[in-house]
C-alpha cells in the first residue's frame, strides 16, 4: 500500500477511472509524487541571501558601535564566525522548510521539472500503449503544487490544451485544502465527461488497455491486469 494515501482512497481512485472510462475510449493513467526534484541550488541561495544581510549588518555595527560590548563583533573572526551560522542556518532552511525551499527555486524552476517528471513518468507507465493513442497521463507533484495533463496523438487531436484547465483547478483546490484525493476523483470525473464530449467516443469493441489504478512513486510493484471488456 502507498505511503501516501490508505488504500480506501487508492480505491476511490481506481473506482473513479474505471467510472469516467464507462463514458469515452479515453484511458486516463494517475500519477502522483511526493516531488519532481531535489532542488540542490535552494540549498546555497539559502545560504548566500541570509549572509550577506547579516554580514553587511555585522559590519555596519563594527563601524559604528563604539561601546565596549559586544566586543565578537569588532573582531574579523568574530564576523565570519557569525556570517558562517547564517550561511548555515538559511542553507537548512532552503533544504529542509517547504514554504522556504519552494520561494528560493520559483515558480517556474519548479514548471520545468515537474513537466520533465511528468514525460518521463508517460513512458514508464506507457500511457502511449493503447490501440488509438487515447491514453491520458494526470500527472500530480505535491511538493512543488503542480499538475501536468498529457495527451497522447489521438487526444491532442480533438482535445486543445486549454481544456484542461479545469481539470487542474480541480486537483489544485484539493491538495489547498489538504485533500488531494477529493480533488484528483473530481479531476478524473471532470476528465471523464471532458472527453467524451470532444468527441473521444467509447467503441463497441473497446477494453481496458491500461490499468485503473493511481500509481505513486514508492508504492509496491502492482500485477499487470488482463483486458476487461467496457460496458
Amino acid at each position: 500500500m502507498s505511503l501516501l494515501f490508505t488504500e480506501e482512497e487508492l480505491t476511490r481512485v481506481r473506482e473513479a477511472v474505471a467510472a469516467a472510462e464507462q463514458q469515452t475510449a479515453g484511458e486516463i493513467v494517475p500519477v502522483i509524487v511526493p516531488r519532481s526534484g531535489t532542488y540542490p541550488e535552494a540549498v546555497w541561495k539559502g545560504a548566500v541571501l541570509l549572509m550577506l544581510p547579516v554580514l553587511v549588518v555585522a559590519l555596519l555595527f563594527d563601524y559604528i558601535y563604539q561601546g565596549w560590548g559586544l566586543t565578537l563583533l569588532h573582531t574579523g573572526w568574530g564576523v565570519a564566525l557569525l556570517t558562517a551560522l547564517a550561511g548555515l542556518v538559511g542553507g537548512l532552511l532552503g533544504a529542509y522548510v517547504a514554504p522556504v525551499q519552494r520561494w528560493l527555486v520559483g515558480e517556474a524552476r519548479m514548471a520545468e521539472q515537474v513537466h520533465l517528471r511528468a514525460l518521463q513518468a508517460f513512458v514508464e507507465e506507457e500511457v502511449f500503449n493503447t490501440r488509438d493513442r487515447t491514453g491520458i497521463l494526470i500527472f500530480v507533484s505535491l511538493f512543488e503544487h503542480w499538475v501536468e495533463v498529457i495527451g497522447d496523438a489521438g487526444i491532442n487531436q480533438r482535445v486543445g490544451p486549454d481544456a484542461w484547465a479545469e481539470v487542474v483547478d480541480r486537483i489544485r483546490k484539493g491538495i489547498r485544502e489538504g485533500r488531494p484525493v477529493d480533488g484528483l476523483v473530481a479531476a478524473i470525473e471532470q476528465c471523464g465527461q471532458l472527453l467524451a464530449a470532444h468527441g473521444v467516443e467509447l467503441r463497441p469493441d473497446d477494453t481496458n488497455e491500461l490499468a485503473d489504478t493511481l500509481r505513486v512513486r514508492g508504492a509496491p510493484p502492482k500485477k499487470r491486469r488482463g483486458r476487461r471488456r467496457k460496458r
